[in-house]
């Protein structure tokens, strides 16, 4: 079966000068997991691939250039998920962890459990082997000054046929502490099924939360193709629940759907073995 990836770096509103930065992030993440799914790699190590690229670019919202909340202080939420049996490993309110999505798939590989927050997650963590950071290396001049985009995500499908998605966010700006935000929710911030395909989504959390955009989209996938669903979801999203955001999807066969109603939203994905990115522009 045909391999395919693809990945966001938030929808939101990226100045002109961030545009380049953004878009090369979300190439550079496509780019190492192409190279992990030409190995024969599985999807849930080429969504982790490439959400760690994009967690540790500073010009997005995850890990490394998270945006910080009302005290100050940045908590980070992430998700990643397993298509062919829909365990899912999910993490949130965490600030000592460099690369959260990684201790999510730990959580859904090494836990009786799906989703440990803050200090918990830590604690597990820690005694996994993951060191602890000081929070303060995970902040930028630019998070100080504002942020505005939110949420990295990614969606794949490797040789065998499997999918999986995983999504990184340090959520909304100025939150308050403990605020936890659609990323890390099964179903809202990503979904993924092998059987029809997967997806991840970005923008104002309590929207995609209250639609559960992410498992709505996939589900559109049974009766539209995968651009159409997108398009449908976010104009369900716009129309039913006043919600602002944006949503990738994938199916089994690579193909490919991008939908938003925000002004911007940096995109990257697989066509053939060419890597194709844009900052899209509002579809409303």
């Amino acid at each position: 079966m045909p391999i395919g990836i693809i990945v966001h770096g938030g929808a939101g509103r990226f100045l002109d000068w961030e545009y380049p930065l953004a878009e090369t992030a979300c190439r550079d993440a496509v780019t190492r997991a192409q190279a992990v799914l030409t190995a024969g790699g599985s999807a849930l190590d080429a969504v982790e691939a490439a959400v760690l690229v994009l967690e540790a670019a500073p010009i997005l919202n995850a890990g490394h250039g998270a945006t910080i909340n009302a005290d100050g202080e940045i908590e980070l939420d992430a998700l990643i998920q397993d298509g062919d049996t829909q365990a899912f490993g999910a993490v949130a309110g965490v600030r000592r962890i460099e690369h959260p999505v990684t201790l999510a798939r730990w959580i859904m590989e090494r836990t009786p459990h799906h989703f440990i927050a803050g200090v918990g997650a830590e604690r597990f963590a820690q005694a996994q082997g993951m060191p602890l950071i000081d929070p303060a290396s995970l902040l930028t001049e630019r998070q100080i000054r504002g942020k505005h985009a939110d949420t990295v995500g990614a969606v794949a499908v490797d040789a065998q046929g499997r999918m999986a998605c995983a999504v990184s966010t340090g959520g909304v700006r100025g939150k308050m502490p403990g605020r936890v935000g659609d990323s890390p929710i099964a179903g809202a911030g990503g979904y993924a099924d092998s059987r029809i395909g997967g997806a991840s989504a970005t923008g104002l959390g309590e929207g995609i939360m209250r639609a559960l955009l992410c498992f709505r989209a996939v589900d559109l996938m049974t009766t539209f193709n995968v651009q159409s669903a997108a398009d449908v979801a976010i104009r369900l999203f716009s129309e039913r629940f006043q919600g602002d955001g944006g949503i990738i999807m994938l199916d089994k066969l690579g193909n490919i759907g991008i939908s938003h109603n925000t002004e911007h939203m940096p995109v990257a994905w697989l066509a053939g073995e060419e890597i194709k990115s844009q900052v899209t522009q509002s579809n409303k």
